[in-house]
C-alpha cells in the first residue's frame, strides 16, 4: 500500500502498525497512521495534497510551517495565564528534513500531529458549542494577528474575491450552453434575478480594501464547524484544524464564513428551503465568543463591515454554486442533476434570511 510506504518516510519513532483511510475530507486523501515502540504509541494524520485544488503544494506547506511555529510560540508564552490548554497541529518533518514527501507520481504527502482526546462535529450542537466555536476562531485570529502578512503565500488567488466569481458567471452566461441551463429551470431564473439585483453591492469588501479601510492579514480561510476541535474532557474548544487555506486575506472572510456555516442548522444540502434560516441565537453566541479575543485586534472599520461580511459570504457561496451549475458542474462534485442549483438556492435563501435580520444582527455586533 502506497500510504504505508510513504508513512515510514516521516520522522516518527517506532515501527508502523497500520495506515487506514479516515474517509474524511473533501479535498485531500486522509489517513490515520499508527506507530509503536516497546513502550509507547504515536498516531498522526497522513495526507496526500490535492494538486488540482492546490497546484503549488510546497507553498501550502511553507505557509503551514510559518503559521504553526508562530502560533506555538505564542501559545507557550501565554500558557501560564490561559484558561485552557490551546493546541494547534504540528508539521512532522520527513526523514530528509523536508516538510513533505513526493511519491513516484509527483504527489505531495505530509504528516501532521493528531489532536487527541478532542473531536469536531458536523453541525452546531448547542448555543454553548456555538460560543466555543466563536471563541476558537477569535483566538486563532488573535494569535496570528501579529504575523507579517508578507511571510505568507497567496496559495488560492481570487479566493473570496466575490466580483471575480461574478465574472465567471457572466462568462458562462455568454455561452449557448449556459443560456440553455438558465432557461431550463424557473428556479435557475429566480436565482439569476436574485444575483443580478445585488451585482453592484457584492464588491463591498473589495471596495473598502481598495480605499484603505480594510487591510490584508493572515486568515484561516475555512473556519467551518467541522474544523473546530472540542476537548472531550472539558467541552471547551481547543484548536482549529485544516490549515491548507491559511493565506493573506480579510479577516471578514473568516468571520462571515464561520457565521454562514454555523447559523443555518438546516445545512447546505437541504431540499426544503423553508428550513433555511439564519439563527440569531447561534449568531449571538458565536459573536460573543469571537469578540472575547477579537476586541484586541479589530479596528473600527473592521467592525463596521462585519455585518456585510456575513451577508456577503453566504451570497458568494450561492453565486459560486450557481455559476458552477450554469457552467455544467465543472468544479463542485455533484451526486444528482441539479445539485449545484439546489445548493445555490440554499445559500441565496440564507442570504435573504440574513438581510431580513439585519437590524437584529447589527444590534448583536454593536453590543459585543
Amino acid at each position: 500500500m502506497r500510504a504505508a510506504l510513504i508513512a515510514q518516510q516521516f520522522d516518527v519513532a517506532g515501527r508502523l502498525v497500520t495506515v487506514e483511510s479516515t474517509g474524511e475530507g473533501n479535498v485531500n486523501d486522509t489517513y490515520l497512521a499508527i506507530f509503536r515502540t516497546t513502550f509507547s504509541e504515536e498516531r498522526f494524520i497522513l495526507q496526500r495534497i490535492n494538486r488540482h485544488v492546490f497546484p503549488r503544494p510546497e507553498l501550502i506547506m511553507q505557509n503551514m510551517r510559518v503559521v504553526t511555529e508562530h502560533v506555538h510560540r505564542r501559545l507557550e508564552d501565554e500558557a501560564a495565564t490561559s484558561d485552557r490548554i490551546w493546541q494547534l497541529p504540528r508539521v512532522i518533518p520527513a526523514k530528509d528534513g523536508q516538510d513533505f514527501v513526493i511519491d513516484g507520481d509527483g504527489d505531495y504527502w505530509r504528516a501532521i500531529s493528531l489532536i487527541a482526546s478532542a473531536h469536531s462535529y458536523g453541525q452546531v450542537q448547542s448555543v454553548e458549542h456555538a460560543r466555543e466555536a466563536g471563541f476558537v476562531v477569535g483566538q486563532f485570529q488573535r494569535t496570528i494577528s501579529d504575523l507579517p502578512v508578507d511571510k505568507l503565500h497567496d496559495t488560492l488567488e481570487g479566493f473570496h474575491i466575490t466580483p471575480l466569481y461574478l465574472e465567471k458567471l457572466d462568462a458562462s452566461m455568454a455561452t449557448p450552453e449556459g443560456q440553455a441551463r438558465l432557461k431550463s429551470s424557473a428556479e435557475a431564473e429566480r436565482c439569476y434575478r436574485f444575483i443580478q439585483a445585488r451585482r453592484d453591492w457584492c464588491s463591498v469588501l473589495e471596495d473598502a480594501k481598495a480605499r484603505g479601510e480594510l487591510a490584508l492579514r493572515p486568515v484561516h480561510g475555512d473556519p467551518k464547524i467541522t474544523n473546530i476541535m472540542i476537548d472531550d474532557a472539558t467541552g471547551k474548544g481547543t484548536c482549529i484544524i485544516d490549515l491548507d487555506t491559511v493565506k493573506p486575506g480579510l479577516i471578514h472572510y473568516d468571520f462571515g464564513d464561520c457565521l454562514r456555516s454555523c447559523c443555518n442548522p438546516a445545512g447546505e444540502e437541504v431540499r426544503d428551503l423553508n428550513r433555511v434560516l439564519f439563527d440569531t441565537d447561534l449568531c449571538e453566541a458565536i459573536v460573543r465568543g469571537y469578540m472575547a479575543h477579537a476586541k484586541q485586534f479589530l479596528t473600527d472599520p473592521d467592525r463596521h463591515y462585519l455585518y456585510d461580511s456575513v451577508r456577503l459570504i453566504a451570497f458568494e457561496l450561492g453565486l459560486r454554486f450557481f455559476a458552477d451549475y450554469i457552467a455544467g458542474d465543472v468544479y463542485f462534485k455533484v451526486h444528482y442533476d441539479g445539485q449545484n442549483l439546489n445548493r445555490a438556492r440554499v445559500q441565496l435563501k440564507l442570504t435573504e434570511s440574513v438581510e431580513t435580520r439585519e437590524t437584529m444582527i447589527r444590534r448583536i455586533l454593536d453590543s459585543c
